[in-house]
């Protein structure tokens, strides 16, 4: 039975079915419409080309970071008469599926058309039958995410008075933006949850409303956050929540609240002046609890204890790492006042011209500084430290050279353009940061080149007549 309606205009649907009311006329609309948006459900759909051009991509899932290349997809741009592959719009990202079993990497929408991309080596005719299969894991779970969403902001409003300025649905976690400087509590996201959760196991049906933005009175009382895209023609699309809220939305979504499962805030933080609610809905929870099980589980292996001791545990192991760590030190200051004091200890005929040491332990520049102030003058210093690596592997380090000013006015920078680093001396010291430290070696044969001995030349003896 249909809901009375006030407006010459408007259509009311929920996500299997949608229909106009127009003058005691029904028709099919398709005005801003795409047939995801009229049934969020439908699987399978048979529909005609109607145009297909080729085209190219960038591959989103290759990591060049772990030396994948990103090479360019080879397709084609394709229009059908209707589409049940969602194209990214709202904050919502695209479906993927398949074209006649060709798979549809990307759908974008323009003005009141979706344009698929499909990885394909063939082009497809225009006016040819052709049939659309959606992943159906990712749109479900892009409608649960969306829906939870909508649900989580509407219950942020009604009891906190905090507007929700944007949101992402990401890969794992999603989170809504609120605008509001005030840090939200556990408590208070612990209130939401439990409301949310409350009207999910309600099932509060989740119905469609199309509205003229011109005239209509449902329109104006709908969340439009983004407001309507520059580009959008007709009818506007308002999700309503029953008894809770309507809120302006081009994406998919449930038809009750149950299809969400449950919900779960994960935690708030500060960003700038707004604050970021992070959560997951439905299959995710699910996801989210098997990930924390399993770490739980990994932790009480290597801890030797239980969940229940975890953090005990942990903070003990922190504070035998601090104190660890301040006896390293302290031994590496004595190691570095030993190594300065046995320079000191020799004659100056027994000193040499130049001093080398390299540290890749890890340990950090106060190691030079210590050892720099117990040496003696008259030595060129030539000093490392960097991370744990295998000698002759790059590496990043921190580099001090102290000696003659002229040596070190020349030999500097040469260090670095070898080591790759960035520096400044003066007044006979120089240091700067170093990122590869397999020219090391390189740096010490031109240390040694510069203070060997020049070879004298004696003059030919000449002969006599």
């Amino acid at each position: 039975m249909l809901p009375s309606i006030s407006s010459p205009a408007l259509i009311y649907c929920d996500a299997r079915n949608i229909f106009e009311i127009k003058r005691g006329f029904r028709q099919t609309s398709h005005n801003m419409v795409f047939k995801c948006q009229e049934d969020s459900f439908l699987k399978q759909y048979t529909t005609k080309i109607v145009s297909c051009e080729y085209a190219t991509i960038e591959r989103t899932d290759v990591d060049v970071a772990t030396g994948g290349e990103a090479r360019p997809v080879r397709g084609f741009n394709v229009v059908c008469e209707d589409t049940i592959l969602f194209p990214e719009g709202g904050g919502q990202p695209c479906d993927y599926g398949t074209i006649n079993g060709q798979p549809v990497r990307r759908v974008l929408r323009k003005g009141n058309i979706a344009v698929h991309f499909v990885e394909s080596s063939s082009s497809f005719e225009e006016g040819a039958e052709v049939h659309q299969s959606l992943d159906w894991d990712r749109r479900l779970d892009h409608m649960q995410q969306h829906s939870g969403q909508h649900l989580i902001t509407a219950l942020f409003d009604r009891e906190f008075k905090y507007d929700t300025t944007s949101w992402s649905l990401g890969s794992n976690v999603s989170h809504i933006q609120l605008n509001t400087p005030h840090l939200i509590s556990r408590e208070s996201l612990d209130l939401i949850e439990r409301q949310a959760n409350e009207l999910i196991r309600e099932g509060r049906p989740v119905s469609v409303v199309l509205v003229d933005p011109e005239v209509d009175e449902e329109f104006n009382d709908a969340r439009a956050p983004r407001g309507l895209p520059k580009d959008h023609e007709g009818l506007a699309r308002v999700v309503r929540i029953e008894g809770i809220e309507s809120n302006m939305c081009c994406g998919t979504h449930v038809t009750d609240l149950s299809q969400l499962q449950c919900i779960k805030l994960l935690y708030a933080e500060k960003v700038k002046t707004n604050i970021l609610v992070h959560f997951v809905v439905g299959e995710r929870v699910l996801r989210k609890l098997g990930e924390v099980f399993q770490r739980e589980q990994q932790l009480t292996t290597a801890l030797k204890g239980g969940a229940q001791q975890h953090l005990e545990l942990v903070q003990k192991l922190q504070q035998n790492v601090k104190g660890t760590r301040k006896s390293f030190l302290q031994l590496l200051k004595d190691f570095a006042s030993a190594e300065a004091e046995r320079l000191e200890d020799l004659s100056k005929a027994e000193r040499p011209k130049y001093f080398s040491l390299h540290r890749r332990d890890g340990i950090e520049v106060d190691f030079i500084h210590t050892f720099l102030r117990h040496a003696p003058e008259g030595i060129f210093y030539f000093l490392t430290v960097s991370e744990g690596g295998a000698a002759g592997s790059s590496g990043k380090g921190h580099l001090v050279l102290r000696g003659d000013p002229a040596v070190v006015e020349e030999i500097g920078p040469k260090f670095l353009e070898l080591l790759e680093g960035k520096g400044n001396g003066k007044a006979g010291s120089f240091q700067g940061k170093i990122n590869n430290l397999a020219k090391l070696p390189e740096c010490i044969e031109l240390l040694e080149s510069h203070f060997k001995p020049k070879k004298s030349i004696e003059p030919k003896p000449v002969s006599g007549s």
